[in-house]
């Protein structure tokens, strides 16, 4: 039988992109750091062997995990899926590069985390994975080695190998697959008994921020068995250095009956949570309104963090998707990302707006512009840098009235504005 070929630095795999060095391997993936040829960027490569995947029954996890990572790509904290290739013995899945490694290293090297920094990890990744639920995909194997840092130490959560789609769960919703990493599974899982898997991602938040503000495990125990006693009789202590707020937050995640266990939404809820990360100078905030009349450059948005702009979204509350007061709500926001200048994308919002009778005036700090309607309704357009030209740009009107016919709220279509905008919209959301 002829020996497999093993994939060496400076190799090019399919005329595409160079590879540099291995990152990592697993039972059935090796990644790979590489180079694109065709913009000399940096991305990573998971490159799996189809023999074996058949072999072994699991190349129906390899297509969810694509299906997964297609449906999650705009999110800023988990890691972009940018094409699948394949041959006829190899799948190679080309991501984003996170060039600051596995959160459980840095902790290995740092030790335990200060409450400020921890909270402001914990916070990306739960807005992470309130992004995931919301557009039907749960985790199932939270923890840091999953957990990657990017060249500005932010967090983008990544294999998805294990997650469950709409279509495993059962008609009650419910999971039954028992998987993820012992120290970090919720109890129901370890019970096999079927569960919610939001709320079991819940239970592993719980332990990351453990981990994070302890730098060791609450549950450790060579014996399996003892450590499966020890989650299900709630057998951990808290170090002396934990806040209250702290241990009141982890006590409710790691709450083993999951009927009682509080939600990833409603962490976000809580004042620790609120106040630890406090968006501060990271908003852009409008003032001093010019006169219509005066023209001014459009000035250079400052730099913000997307988790914290997209954390704050109706879009992404769960609770109010069943009644009307957030439907309404959700209807007058909309965001899109964006790799034109903030002037472009502002220009092209005004010039659009003033066609549906729009009158707009300009701020003098961050990059953005605010209008008046007709119909009584006032548009504000926000724009803030998230990464190296990429622009996030937030829409929201207030006032006038929702029309179901035609999808209007305060005169303004959407659908017909993402139209318009054209090529200046890289992901709409």
């Amino acid at each position: 039988m002829a020996k497999r070929k093993e994939i060496q630095p400076a190799d090019v795999l399919l005329g595409k992109y160079e590879i540099r060095r291995l990152l990592g391997r697993g039972t059935f993936a090796k990644v790979y750091e590489a180079r694109s040829l065709a913009d000399n960027s940096t991305v990573a490569i998971k490159i799996l062997n189809k023999p074996d995947l058949i072999s072994n029954n699991i190349a129906t996890r390899i297509l969810d995990e694509v299906s997964a990572m297609r449906r999650l790509n705009d999110h800023p904290n988990i890691v972009k899926l940018h094409e699948v290739l394949a041959t006829r013995s190899k799948i190679y899945l080309v991501m984003e590069y996170a060039s600051g490694g596995e959160l459980l290293s840095y902790l290995a090297r740092r030790g335990r985390l200060p409450e400020p920094t921890a909270a402001r990890y914990f916070h990306q990744i739960l807005s992470a994975l309130r992004f995931c639920h919301a557009h039907g995909v749960v985790h199932r194997d939270v923890k840091p080695q999953n957990l990657l840092l990017d060249c500005n130490g932010n967090i983008k959560i990544s294999d998805f190998g294990l997650s469950a789609l709409p279509e495993h769960r059962r008609e009650d919703g419910l999971l039954v697959t028992a998987c993820g990493t012992p120290a970090y599974a919720a109890p129901e899982i370890t019970r096999r008994r079927p569960y919610d898997g939001a709320r079991a991602d819940a239970w592993s938040c719980g332990v990351i921020l453990y981990v994070l503000l302890a730098g060791y495990l609450p549950f450790d125990d060579s014996n399996l068995t003892e450590m499966y006693r020890r989650i299900h009789r709630r057998d951990y202590r808290f170090p002396s250095w934990f806040s209250p707020a702290a241990k009141r937050i982890i006590s409710r995640l790691l709450d083993p009956n999951p009927e009682t266990r509080i939600t990833i939404d409603a962490v976000t809820e809580l004042s620790w949570f609120r106040r630890a990360n406090s968006l501060g100078d990271s908003l852009i905030h409008f003032s001093d309104v010019l006169q219509p009349e005066a023209v001014m450059p459009m000035p250079a948005p400052r730099a913000f963090n997307a988790f914290d702009i997209i954390s704050q979204s109706a879009g992404l509350d769960l609770s109010r998707l069943f009644d009307e007061e957030g439907k309404g709500r959700r209807e007058r926001e909309r965001r899109f990302t964006s790799t034109a200048t903030p002037e472009a994308v502002v220009g092209r919002i005004e010039e659009v707006g003033r066609k549906l009778g729009f009158v707009f005036e300009r701020r003098k700090e961050g990059g953005g512009t605010k209008g008046g309607g007709r119909w009584g309704a006032v548009m504000t357009v926000e724009v803030g840098v998230v990464a190296p030209a990429m622009l996030l740009v937030m829409m929201k009107v207030e006032g006038g009235s929702w029309k179901e016919e035609g999808k209007r709220v305060g005169g303004v279509c959407w659908e017909e504005l993402k139209t318009e905008l054209g090529d200046l919209v890289y992901a709409w959301h």
